[in-house]
């Protein structure tokens, strides 16, 4: 039977919610909070999550990608390990030697900046207690939040190999990062040199291209009026950042703009210093912008850095680390830079060098961990030449060697990938793998792993050498993160046998900062690609459609979820409600769907396991010579759910998957099959036949359902296993579902999808007009196609015990009897006689007093939905729950006012 025409969320009356079972004292209420703990702590017992790196089994590993240190559990992680998790469990079912490598991220500048706050509100710094002392106190840090994190990902259910799990910082990962750089840099690909960096004054630390986060901000364009040398004209340029001005070192126009053709090769001065600058051509100047004129400020603008290296130009920072003005900024020397810009712009006016301001929205570039505005800023720091290392992996991608799901993400991998620049790798921090660079006292640079031996450094003593202060780039330990976790450089089993790993799921925001780069190095140091498939899972937003965030304190703690509805609730919640290669918009009562799911199918498992008895089915195989028609239904659904759910997921469509599994267990299995197979009398045996193929189809979608909801599937299984003396201890091993084609027949489905319709039509008319559930009546249909009241008749004693029908009319001349409702379908016209079912007056008393209040309700939603001050002040959430109140008001006075039609027309 097909569900087109069907509600998800209209369970037969047995499974009606958790009441159903609470009150059935032959049942147990499923605790899932305290079963899930059990469960997890026996697995972890038996060593389930332990890949055995000698199996003879095919391969199929994934890693984690790690958590910060300084992260809390969120929903992100949730959906994203949820997702890991569903593919480590199904491809374990399906036999193959699973290894799933978890770890943490010791988030350099994001550790530090939150142990320096600790240390600020003692009265400390970490200078003032050195570098040791801060380390050890920052490592004793970061392991208590690893510990934390990682526990808090085994709550969602993660069968991670936790005597696997690694940290960045840790002595393998540490030799692997040393021997990374010391290749590189004898390659020729690392190397020192002064360039813009992006410089965060806050954390006081470098930043790559993609830690800087930009956001729109209202600012101002600056017009400042140069002086020309020995003349009384003035050249004016456009600014939104006057203060840069002070180390401004020329003035450049467009060798195309004939405007300034004369001008070009003559000096101006600078306002407020007074020092004289030339002006030059530089193809870069764009005509259009501002005035055609641009400031050039080596120092603080990659753009300009280029022009000045093109000219030759001085290079004069004026800006201290902490973002203040320093001995170049003149007399503004010391201030703070919005400071300095500030009193700038007073003098400018004051002395006329002033000549308008116009507001100006700009992009600005902010510190992705402190949200500052970061500066352009002239640095000798560490770059690694990109290009090269690029060619192999864009090639990896355009072969479809590697490939993204959803595909279009490639197109977003490879357009910044094509397009790369260098990568800086120095930070000005202490937490991280400190660059390994000596320097001896006269500047000669020694590269290696380890303080340099005497054989190493011929003719300097190795004690009288100094390692650099800066450590490197958190990224550039996680871009080695799938062999580093498997012990590389060294040669070990892990390695031979987890890599290439296969999948890699994350979030986009870090394909360039992280798979890219992952992409590069698997080439460089493994000859191979690091994985197979990139799934890019939704950014989570609130209901709104808002991105959550701790900031706006929008966010969901999935742990609290855990704890009310269960890890089984969390996840299936999630994953049905992320539509494939889509943001979620997720609220708390998301997870109510989920909590219901897993209620149902413990209702279900309850009222199928309860009637077995003594009796043991097999479950593994079907007696094909015990069918009855629905029995042959059922199993045709199951193959058709078994062959769709394998197709979705093998084409990383979780989302879908979960939603063919919901459907089925739902409808087909709980709604429809049950309700056909209950004996019509009470306490009367179900035929031991269906008996069988239910406990069959139960076995099957637990199977199904177990990466997605793994702790109830467990529970059942186990159970279902020690009442038919079945040998498995766990699911977890159990054989995923094989499609059988010889179950699904088509012309049963087509038929019987009808009969449905009819069932869910009349099944909706009588909750309308509030006909009590035990009364049954005639039916009359009118048909269209003889056919179809052929197949209605020949399915009678079905189609009367699930419509609730005493006797059934059909035909093509049917006419409407007195006193019915009536309903139209394709093919068909279906009339409920009421007379006996309902009172007419007390149901038109009670539709007219449900209409008249909602009416007032609809009136007082209207004006508040019309007032201005209303829409103009409220919250957009506010304003969007009220709209929905409204349509959903509407929806229900329609609804009313037809049925009320129906009943005046009697």
């Amino acid at each position: 039977m097909s569900n087109k025409n069907q509600k998800t969320n209209s369970p037969s009356d047995e499974f009606a919610g958790t009441n159903a079972v609470a009150n059935n004292k032959k049942s147990k209420a499923y605790s899932p909070v305290e079963v899930e703990q059990i469960i997890y702590e026996q697995w972890l017992q038996s060593g389930y999550f332990t890949a055995n790196n000698k199996s003879n089994k095919p391969p199929y590993s994934i890693v984690i990608p790690p958590p910060n240190v300084t992260d809390v559990l969120h929903l992100g992680h949730a959906l994203n390990n949820t997702i890991q998790d569903i593919l480590i469990r199904k491809h374990r079912m399906e036999g193959y030697e699973v290894a799933w490598i978890p770890g943490a991220d010791h988030a350099g500048i994001a550790t530090q900046v939150i142990v320096e706050k600790q240390l600020a509100k003692e009265g400390l710094t970490r200078r003032g207690i050195g570098r040791k002392k801060f380390l050890e106190r920052t490592n004793a840090w970061a392991m208590r939040n690893k510990d934390i994190i990682l526990n808090q990902l085994k709550k969602i259910g993660c069968s991670c190999d936790w005597s696997r799990t690694r940290f960045t910082l840790d002595e393998g990962l540490s030799e692997a990062v040393t021997e990374v750089f010391v290749h590189l840099y004898k390659k020729g690909w690392i190397y020192r040199g002064n360039r813009i960096v992006n410089w965060c004054p806050s954390c006081q630390t470098s930043l790559s291209d993609d830690e800087v986060e930009h956001k729109e901000m209202e600012s101002h364009l600056w017009y400042i009026k140069y002086k020309l040398k020995g003349s009384d004209e003035f050249l004016t340029v456009a600014t939104t950042r006057p203060e840069t001005m002070l180390g401004d070192t020329a003035l450049a126009v467009s060798p195309k703009d004939n405007r300034y053709k004369k001008y070009i090769g003559k000096m101006v001065i600078l306002p407020i210093l007074e020092r004289e600058i030339p002006i030059i051509a530089d193809s870069y100047v764009d005509p259009e912008f501002g005035t055609g004129v641009v400031k050039v400020t080596p120092a603080h603008d990659p753009n300009d850095f280029e022009i000045g290296q093109r000219h030759d130009l001085e290079e004069i920072n004026i800006l201290n680390i902490d973002g203040s003005l320093n001995e170049n900024a003149g007399k503004f020397k010391g201030l703070d830079r919005y400071e300095g810009r500030k009193q700038l712009l007073e003098e400018l006016k004051k002395k006329g060098y002033l000549e308008k301001t116009e507001k100006y929205n700009l992009a600005a570039g902010t510190c992705y961990r402190c949200h500052n505005v970061i500066e352009p800023y002239l640095s000798e720091q560490w770059f690694v030449k990109m290009k090269e290392m690029a060619k192999p992996a864009i090639e990896a991608v355009k072969s479809g060697k590697i490939k993204f799901h959803p595909e279009y993400w490639s197109k977003t991998y490879l357009h910044w990938m094509e397009n790369i620049r260098d990568w800086c790798i120095s930070r000005q921090l202490w937490w991280g793998h400190r660059i390994p660079v000596w320097y001896a006292e006269d500047g000669t640079i020694f590269v290696s792993k380890t303080r340099p031996t005497p054989e190493e450094c011929p003719g300097y003593d190795p004690q009288s050498l100094t390692q650099d202060d800066d450590v490197l780039d958190t990224w550039f330990s996680s871009w080695l993160w799938p062999f580093s976790t498997l012990g590389w450089p060294q040669q070990t089993d892990d390695l031979k046998a987890f890599y290439p790993t296969k999948v890699l799921s994350t979030a986009s925001e870090i394909i360039f900062l992280w798979v890219a780069r992952m992409v590069m190095s698997g080439y460089e140091f493994m000859k191979e690609a690091p994985f197979q498939d990139v799934y890019i899972h939704g950014t989570v937003r609130d209901a709104n459609g808002v991105k959550m965030s701790k900031s706006l304190g929008n966010g969901i703690d999935p742990l609290e979820i855990i704890n009310k509805y269960g890890a089984d609730a969390l996840r299936i919640s999630l994953v049905l409600a992320t539509p494939d290669g889509q943001d979620p918009w997720i609220s708390k009562n998301t997870f109510e769907i989920g909590r219901n799911f897993i209620n149902k199918i413990h209702q279900v498992s309850r009222f199928v396991i309860m009637r077995l008895g003594d009796k043991k089915p097999n479950i593994d195989k079907i007696n094909e010579t015990d069918l009855v028609i629905f029995d042959r239904w059922i199993l045709s659904r199951l193959e058709r759910t078994i062959e769709a759910v394998q197709k979705s997921l093998d084409e990383f469509r979780l989302s879908t998957a979960s939603k063919i599994l919901y459907n089925f267990v739902w409808n087909d299995y709980c709604s429809w099959y049950i309700e056909l197979i209950k004996p019509d009398k009470p306490g009367m045996a179900i035929r031991e036949g269906s008996l069988n193929v239910a406990c069959y189809v139960l076995n099957q979608f637990l199977k199904l359902l177990h990466p997605f909801i793994p702790f109830v599937t467990e529970n059942i299984y186990v159970e279902l296993q020690k009442l038919i003396g079945g040998s498995d201890k766990t699911i977890m091993f159990g054989s995923w579902p094989s499609l059988n084609k010889k179950y699904i027949d088509d012309e049963l489905e087509q038929s019987l999808q009808q009969i449905q319709t009819v069932v869910t039509a009349i099944r909706s008319v009588r909750a309308e007009l509030n006909v009590p559930p035990g009364k049954r009546s005639d039916i009359y249909i009118r048909v269209d196609d003889p056919k179809f009241a052929q197949l209605l008749q020949n399915h009678i004693s079905y189609f009367c015990s699930l419509a609730k029908v005493d006797n059934l009319y059909t035909g093509t001349d049917i006419k409407k009897p007195p006193v019915s409702a009536s309903t139209v379908i394709s093919g068909a016209e279906i009339f409920i006689p009421l007379a006996g079912l309902i009172d007419i007056e007390v149901e038109k008393k009670r539709l007219e007093k449900e209409l008249s209040t909602l009416k007032q309700l609809m009136e007082k939603i209207s004006k508040k939905l019309a007032n201005q001050d209303f829409l103009a002040n409220a919250p957009k959430e506010v304003i969007s729950k009220e709209k929905a109140k409204k349509e959903d008001f509407q929806e229900r006075i329609e609804k009313l006012n037809k049925n009320l039609e129906q009943i005046l027309d009697w």
